[in-house]
């Protein structure tokens, strides 16, 4: 399916907008220093995806937690909507976006999505499956039903065989989260008499098992990469940037897996 182009930025000049917006505190609330780190740590991601889905106009975020990527969206003249199993709409008010994002609370895992079929363009997921604490499959069923034809769903997920994931297994360490803090002593939240844990990561991926979620949901053209390791920075801070190039030159070392395909 071909659309016509919501928008003509290119990559260097979507950047450019989103560091403008940041700047003017557009994207997040500057407040939360906190999320200096997201944005330095996602940007480059946030603007390959904006980039990718410049032609798609009714864009929803499954998970989408602190707002940044559609408050990025927004400004480039998306219709966005939100999704996140919190009330996160604090986020999106402390940057002014809330009357133009349309946010609604949704246990994805096992909630129908609230909205009728064919009604995106585009869904977006980042780093959000990896919460779950059951299966992937219905949530991304859903995801299917409410894309229109020729709709593109976007999921980006950490790389269980990442290479820090490889060093901390080699030096005896495990690679997901605090035992003690989530794990032995996480308490459940109870929803439609089931348990969920969405503080914690509960599956890691490796590449063939986000294509067969994909295939599994009927997804066609398929496209899976493993994400490089960028971070926007400023500077002293870009001498660092070599020891991430080292890691990212074996593609199956880097920390992230991305996912882009058609319904």
């Amino acid at each position: 399916m071909t659309r016509p182009a919501l928008h003509s930025f290119n990559k260097t000049q979507i950047r450019e907008l989103a560091l403008a917006a940041r700047a003017r505190g557009a994207l997040y609330d500057l407040s939360q220093r906190h999320l200096d780190d997201v944005f330095k740590g996602s940007i480059d991601r946030f603007c390959d995806i904006a980039h990718k889905l410049r032609a798609c106009k009714r864009v929803l975020d499954v998970g989408a937690g602190h707002g940044m990527l559609l408050s990025l969206l927004s400004q480039l003249g998306h219709e966005c909507y939100a999704l996140d199993i919190a009330d996160t709409q604090a986020a999106f008010r402390e940057t002014n976006q809330l009357s133009q994002i349309h946010f609604q609370v949704c246990n994805v895992e096992v909630d129908a999505l609230p909205f009728a079929n064919d009604y995106f363009d585009a869904v977006v997921c980042c780093q959000v499956l990896e919460h779950f604490t059951h299966s992937h499959l219905p949530a991304l069923q859903e995801i299917y039903r409410v894309l229109t034809i020729g709709g593109i769903v976007e999921i980006d997920v950490p790389n269980a065989v990442c290479f820090r994931n490889r060093s901390r297994m080699l030096r005896g360490k495990h690679i997901t989260y605090d035992y003690e803090k989530h794990y032995l002593h996480a308490a459940p939240i109870l929803y439609q008499g089931m348990s969920f844990y969405p503080e914690r990561h509960n599956r890691e991926f490796v590449k063939s098992d986000l294509l067969l979620l994909l295939r599994t949901s009927r997804f066609r053209n398929i496209q899976i990469s493993y994400l490089k390791s960028r971070r926007y920075r400023a500077g002293l801070e870009k001498f660092r940037v070599f020891g991430s190039a080292l890691r990212d030159a074996v593609p199956s070392f880097r920390k992230s897996l991305i996912a882009f395909a058609e319904k």
